[in-house]
């Protein structure tokens, strides 16, 4: 693998080291919150007291497993790009699709309506998306330097 394509992974791990670092932090906020300000955490564009409520258990707890969600995507995202820094293939498959999928539901259901700000979430959407490209740029041209070697 030439130094260009290490160089592109080394980003891509840099990418979704910080990608993962950062749901991490912000499943760990929601799980140690209320619901009302696991709501407030996560939609930071909506007014926070139209969000303070007595939320029905069912709710936190539901909250709560949005949390937990974040918590694992961020550690697998993180551990995903270590292996991606050491050429892993495999590894950009499955980081791509955990940080990917995660972002995509986001992006329809949060960032699009307006429910949240420019930073730090949708500019998570832009670190995860060119993580995606760096990344499958490698694995699709090494791909296709050993099938067009056979």
């Amino acid at each position: 693998m030439s130094n260009v394509k290490m160089n592109m992974l080394r980003v891509s791990t840099g990418l979704w080291v910080i990608w993962g670092l950062v749901h991490l932090l912000a499943g760990i906020i929601v799980l140690s919150s209320d619901a009302s300000g696991g709501f407030s955490a996560i939609a930071d564009a909506v007014e926070p007291s139209s969000l303070t409520m007595d939320y029905a258990p069912a709710v936190g707890g539901i909250l709560n497993q949005h949390g937990w969600n974040l918590a694992w995507f961020g550690i697998a995202t993180v551990i995903g790009g270590l292996f991606i820094w050491r050429g892993n293939m495999t590894a950009i498959w499955v980081t791509g699709m955990i940080g990917g999928l995660a972002d995509l539901g986001y992006l329809l259901f949060v960032d699009f309506p307006g429910y949240v700000n420019f930073f730090p979430g949708t500019v998570m959407t832009f670190v995860s998306g060119t993580a995606i490209v760096l990344s499958f740029y490698v694995w699709l041209t090494e791909r296709n330097a050993v099938v067009s070697d056979t």
